[in-house]
């Protein structure tokens, strides 16, 4: 049983946030259920709520409370439930105090620096999770929570460059093979977190995400100090993910030569399965939001942008597979079946039991 910041967490595997659409209540309930961190997806969550396009805001923090309140109802009382808010969203603060306000356990984000985030959470039960893809990045966020607000982080998520959707990594490293691997990183934030460990008195759990894909990777990475792993894509090849089948297809059909990295509208490199919609938009076709959303702080707006990565997600998230841009991580390709949430936390479990 493992204590975050006074929280019980039975399973050291967080099931990482992915939208838009694909990690809801069912999902992470399912996880939290089996005594992991099941994370919502706050990223244009109200999508298919009726006033989305006329009221998208309202939507959408209607939706996070909501599908908050489902997820703890389906965990009955076992693990955790997590919030994956994006930096880069427009309503990035109304995000994290609505997700604060409906209980959620945590707040895991990133797409840019939560240098703010303790705004929110400081003084709830709601736990402050970074996501870091350096130990600057580590250095850089105690240092502000330590200074501005008196606190450091109740965990940190090092993410890797294997990882699936936007990457905290330069395009050219990703297509040269030259980003640093996940053991690298890991003794980074260790050296950058410490001097705050000391201060405060109390360690920085760190789950390292981003190829971690059984539970041979996860005692790997636990022998070297982490506190647990974040696992995104194998989930979404499960009976409860709240993707549509089209989508489970295309992580299960997919093959190595068929993850790629692209390059994201909103200015990030990103990893996705090749699809009808990269084709098209390599061939110089372009699919401006007409009615834009303001969604994604960092987007061009309207018509400057090539491509509405929030309407080609949620296409991605209805199945569609001509339309939907479907990010994965690295590792896709090994995901050649449907399971279950218990079956697959059992598999990484018993895996990671026998490595110890």
């Amino acid at each position: 049983m493992m204590k975050l910041s006074g929280k019980e967490l039975p399973v050291p595997i967080i099931q990482g946030g992915m939208g838009v659409g694909i990690s809801l209540s069912k999902l992470a309930g399912a996880v939290a259920k089996c005594g992991g961190m099941g994370v919502i997806s706050s990223a244009n969550i109200g999508f298919h709520e009726p006033d989305f396009e006329t009221a998208t805001t309202e939507a959408n923090l209607r939706a996070l409370t909501r599908e908050i309140q489902k997820a703890k109802e389906i965990a009955g009382g076992n693990g955790l439930i997590g919030v994956n808010i994006m930096v880069a969203s427009a309503i990035y603060k109304e995000y994290c105090d609505t997700a604060v306000a409906a209980g959620a356990d945590a707040i895991i984000s990133g797409a840019g620096l939560p240098l703010k985030l303790p705004q929110s959470t400081k003084g709830s039960n709601t736990l402050c999770a970074p996501i870091v893809s350096s130990g600057r990045a580590a250095a850089l966020l105690c240092k502000t929570y330590d200074r501005q607000f008196g606190v450091i982080p109740d965990f940190l998520v090092l993410e890797g460059y294997k990882a699936g959707g936007h990457l905290g990594f330069k395009k050219e490293d990703l297509l040269n093979g030259t980003a640093k691997e996940n053991d690298a990183l890991l003794a980074e934030v260790f050296t950058a977190i410490a001097p705050y460990e000391e201060k405060y008195g109390k360690k920085i759990p760190v789950f390292v995400a981003g190829g971690v894909f059984d539970g041979k990777d996860m005692a790997h990475f636990m022998k070297l100090g982490a506190a647990g792993v974040q696992i995104a894509t194998r989930f979404i090849a499960t009976q409860e993910c709240d993707a549509a089948d089209g989508f489970k297809q295309m992580i299960i059909q997919a093959k190595e030569e068929d993850i790629h990295i692209i390059q994201s509208p909103v200015g990030m490199p990103a990893r996705a399965i090749e699809s009808p919609l990269l084709a098209r938009l390599r061939a110089g076709e372009k699919y401006p939001a007409l009615h834009c959303n303001l969604c994604l702080s960092a987007c061009p707006k309207g018509l400057k942008t090539p491509y509405c990565i929030s309407r080609a997600l949620v296409a991605a998230a209805e199945g569609d597979q001509e339309n939907g841009l479907f990010f994965c991580g690295e590792n896709a390709s090994r995901v050649n079946e449907m399971t279950t949430v218990p079956e697959l936390m059992q598999s990484i479990i018993s895996e990671w039991r026998n490595e110890q």
